[in-house]
């Protein structure tokens, strides 16, 4: 479904005009302001009082323009200060187009682009505030903004005529919670934000900056939107605060490895503008700067705000600072105190406040916009350049280069060098390493060519869930066509309404990263060491994830289609046939789950069909979906098919063979105080496909007697916590604050799941007739009370279980292909191979002589890898993934893949929405 804040609502709103004369004289200080001046100890400034001086600022300077670009998850504005010469402002449509017109590259001439570029301005996103606890970013911004507006040297006015700053703040409701909370003490000594109660963005907290390319949050689309629908900056600056020990401030470049897909440009223009930042702090004394092997960040992950930039030809910018309100100690790390070229200037221990970390901020976007003002056509021009290259690229044969193409052509080298291979390598070729020149044409082999495009069928089984994968490109601005008639390529005809998506655009490497699986290094500490850990995941093909039908196109073709301008809705689905015994619904689109509930709250019988059932000549799968006919069935089927993209039949006689009835739920979905990241996806998921359900915590847990209250349990991963060391994942645990200390609404959230006390009632309330689902580490919970199944991959060392070496299993984030049996009820629907999302999740075996266990979903192959690294991986041949438990009258269901990671992996939902309806109805059977 469209969500209310599509791209045509988000339209900018220019909310004020230019101000008066920008000198210090008339333009207040923010010192002035607030009630302290941001940046001193112990005071954060909230949004509100932001809010408010930004307002001030667009009323008293003409250096500035407000611009609201969108309404956050809680209902906050976000604004956005664009920030250049008076003469610039006069003319900020025309710089746009300029932009726009570079970046997508289309239709232009070399010549074309030059003059382009000479007459346009530089454009640079600089953004704070987010990740709302690292709250540096958005008290330096005030000063940072100030400063542009005041001050009139000539570097600043060089700043102002050659580029265009856009200063936006990425969470208002985070830094609203955060600021308040820490300033809600009197005392300066008790202040603190680590007790916050819940995340510091409404669902999903620090997850925020992982959802760039699938933009499910309000504030992702609002931001995505003009960086690539509206400005198309040339550099995106994405600042953070989480400094390496014993230094100040990570700075680009980053360590490797780098995503294949990208234009090389990206990353040399990235090191130039990184080291233009280390060479601006050590220009002016501000030693404690590192940059690659200084901390983990890498460039492979497209999902983050400044990472997604680079699959849109932009230079993407992350530095992470130490500070905050309260003072801390910069620590002394004996190795740091060494230079090396990753850290030119180490810095002594000492007492570190957050006035300095706001000069050290000052100086790093000071270095990045001087960089765009020096280099401002070269900016210009070489974005359209990487657009142009892209547009090239796809439209004429070309090979993408990756990590496994090279492992084959060293095997090929290995098996075709002669006996005296040494002396032949260095005769022929004047170096070792090199090999036969001829084995290039392993590296572009014909069937391994990049498409020249994607056509994603309109008869698909789930035509909504495709719909919503190509509004998560169009969101990230790709150009998406839709075919207008019936059509024919390649010897395979497809049906009007299906999606095409051209790599032969300036975003083909955003095209390639969602639809292509990412080939991941086997990246180790050392030669023959353990495998290196990813900064994120490794493997995250959006299409594989989402669970999309699509062909790749390898030649150059064409197709009746028109552009799409904006968000679109699913086909409207309808009512088919007129029988009045009842309709049929296909288990298969997600959607059918929202039309469910929709039932149920209206007090309708709902009915799957174990054996399915046919509507004339159309088949229904396993789980087929069975509404007698009643008037009310008949308004909420009527009311909903169209906007919700599915058809229902209407047949004649209800279908023969075993239904089962299904009922009203109540969900309790399990978090914890401070709020947990994979919960608050599953809260957003439940409320965009209408499932009801409340917020449960421990103490309510430990309470017992949960079959009073509710149905079904839901752990998301992590929210059962596992021991350090042990065969599953531990999650990160933070300090709980005490009772007193924080008002009384919280409190209710405070305390913990454990082993002695939370689980025996859990225990309890599945074999007195309850469901629980546990998702990703925590199916600990199955061998933790005892269900009869075991872990199939760990060892046993000093007479405890515990993980294998990394060096024998290792999947961090990655897509697996799982062998499904959608006979069983929790995978009605879902195929007979689904791409299921694995990050060192836990996996399976039935204990010998087990019963009242059904596996669900395996992995039936020694390579099931389809998307990222995985060391090991034919370990997990046998091993079970998904598994329907009976409990005394309880269902237990064990879901170790991540089936809802981070609200992108459409293609396995489901087996957590049949969980949820599933086990209630087969309570006690």
């Amino acid at each position: 479904m469209i969500r209310k804040h599509a791209l045509a609502s988000a339209a900018l709103a220019l909310v004020m005009v230019l101000g008066g004369a920008a000198n210090a004289a008339t333009i207040t200080p923010p010192s002035e302001a607030f009630a302290q001046n941001p940046g001193s100890d112990y005071f954060l400034a909230d949004y509100t009082a932001y809010e408010s001086y930004l307002k001030t600022l667009a009323g008293q300077s003409d250096r500035m323009k407000l611009v609201d670009f969108g309404k956050t998850e809680e209902g906050r504005t976000q604004w956005m200060a664009v920030v250049s010469s008076p003469a610039n402002l006069a003319k900020l449509d025309h710089y746009k187009s300029i932009s726009r017109r570079l970046a997508k590259a289309e239709g232009l001439t070399e010549a074309d682009a030059t003059a382009l570029a000479a007459e346009g301005k530089a454009v640079v996103w600089i953004d704070a505030g987010l990740h709302a606890t690292e709250t540096v970013t958005s008290q330096g911004q005030i000063q940072v903004l100030y400063r542009m507006l005041t001050m009139n040297d000539a570097e600043t006015l060089r700043m102002l005529d050659d580029v265009i700053i856009l200063f936006a703040h990425d969470n208002p409701d985070g830094m609203e919670l955060v600021s308040d909370w820490y300033m809600r003490q009197d005392d300066p000594l008790k202040r603190e934000f680590q007790s916050i109660p819940r995340l510091y963005q409404k669902y999903i907290g620090h997850d925020n900056n992982r959802d760039s390319y699938m933009s499910q949050m309000a504030e992702t689309t609002n931001i995505n939107r003009q960086l690539f629908h509206e400005w198309f900056p040339q550099i995106i600056f994405n600042q953070h605060q989480t400094g390496p020990t014993g230094m100040v401030v990570f700075v680009p470049p980053f360590r490797d490895p780098f995503n294949f897909n990208y234009d090389p440009l990206v990353m040399t223009t990235l090191q130039e503008v990184g080291m233009a930042m280390h060479s601006r702090l050590v220009a002016e004394d501000k030693p404690g700067s590192g940059a690659r092997s200084s901390a983990s960040y890498s460039t492979w992950h497209n999902g983050m705000v400044r990472s997604v930039a680079y699959f849109h030809n932009a230079i993407g910018l992350l530095t992470e600072i130490i500070g905050g309100p309260t003072p801390e100690t910069v620590k002394l790390v004996p190795d740091l105190q060494l230079a090396n070229g990753d850290r030119p200037m180490p810095i002594a221990p000492q007492t570190w406040r957050l006035a300095q970390t706001v000069e050290y901020q000052w100086t790093m976007n000071r270095a990045v916009i001087d960089y765009a003002s020096r280099n401002r056509e070269r900016l210009l021009f070489n974005i359209y350049k990487m657009g142009a290259n892209s547009i090239a690229r796809g439209s004429e044969d070309s090979w993408t280069i990756t990590p496994s193409k090279i492992d084959r052509l060293n095997e090929a080298a290995a098996a075709a060098r002669p006996a005296n291979a040494d002396a032949a390598t260095e005769a022929g070729y004047g170096r070792a390493g090199a090999v036969d020149p001829e084995l290039y044409a392993l590296l572009q082999k014909p069937e391994e060519r990049d498409p020249r495009g994607y056509i994603i069928p309109a008869d698909q089984v789930d035509m909504p869930t495709a719909t919503a994968f190509v509004n998560a490109l169009i969101k990230t601005g790709v150009d998406v066509d839709r075919a207008t008639r019936a059509f024919r390529v390649g010897g395979k005809s497809y049906p009007a309404g299906s999606y095409v998506v051209k790599t032969a655009q300036a975003y083909r490497p955003h095209v390639l990263d969602m639809f292509e699986p990412q080939d991941h290094p086997h990246d180790t500490e050392y030669p023959g060491g353990p495998p290196k850990a990813p900064y994120d995941v490794t493997g995250y093909t959006l299409a594989y994830q989402m669970g999309i039908k699509f062909d790749r196109v390898l030649d150059g073709f064409e197709a009746p289609t028109e552009r799409l301008s904006d968000l679109v809705a699913p086909p409207a689905g309808a009512v088919k046939g007129s029988g009045g015994a009842g309709w049929l619904i296909s288990h298969e689109p997600n959607n059918s789950f929202t039309l469910t509930n929709r039932l149920l709250k209206a007090g309708q019988p709902v009915f799957w069909l174990k054996d399915g059932a046919k509507a004339g000549a159309v088949s229904f799968g396993p789980g087929a979906i069975w509404v007698p006919a009643s008037a009310q069935a008949q308004t909420v089927i009527a009311q909903s098919v169209g906007e919700l993209g599915i058809d229902a039949y209407a047949v004649g006689a209800k279908p023969a063979g075993e239904a089962l009835p299904l009922k009203p739920v109540r969900i309790g979905l399990v978090d914890v105080y401070g709020g947990s990241m994979p919960s608050g996806w599953n809260r957003w998921l439940f409320e965009q496909f209408e499932a009801p359900f409340e917020v449960v915590y421990p103490q309510r847990l430990d309470a017992g007697d949960l079959g009073k209250d509710y149905d079904v349990l839901v752990f998301a991963d992590g929210v059962i916590p596992a021991p350090q060391g042990g065969p599953f994942r531990a999650g990160r645990s933070s300090p709980q604050p005490q009772a007193a200390d924080i008002p009384a609404e919280y409190r209710p959230w405070l305390g913990t799941i454990t082993d002695d006390k939370t689980l025996p009632q859990v225990a309890d309330f599945i074999r007195k007739g309850g469901t629980v689902i546990t998702i990703g580490s925590s199916a600990r919970l199955a061998t933790a009370i005892d269900a009869p199944v075991e872990l199939a991959i760990a060892r046993q060392e000093g007479g405890k279980l515990t993980a294998l070496p990394t060096k024998e299993f290792y999947i961090p984030g990655s897509v697996l292909r799982a062998t499904v049996d959608n006979r069983q009820p929790l995978a009605y629907g879902v195929p007979q191979e689904v791409d299921v999302f694995f990050d060192r999740s836990p996996t399976f075996q039935l204990k010998a002589g087990a019963s009242g266990v059904a596996p669900v979903a395996w992995f039936a192959s020694e390579t099931p890898l389809r998307s990222g690294w995985a060391v090991g991986q034919e370990r997990l041949k046998g091993a079970v993934g998904i598994l329907d438990i009976d409990l005394g009258e309880g269902k237990l269901f064990v879901m170790g893949p991540e089936v809802t990671q981070r609200a992108q992996s459409y293609g396995t939902f489901k087996f957590l929405f049949n969980g949820l309806l599933y086990g209630p109805a087969s309570a006690g059977q």
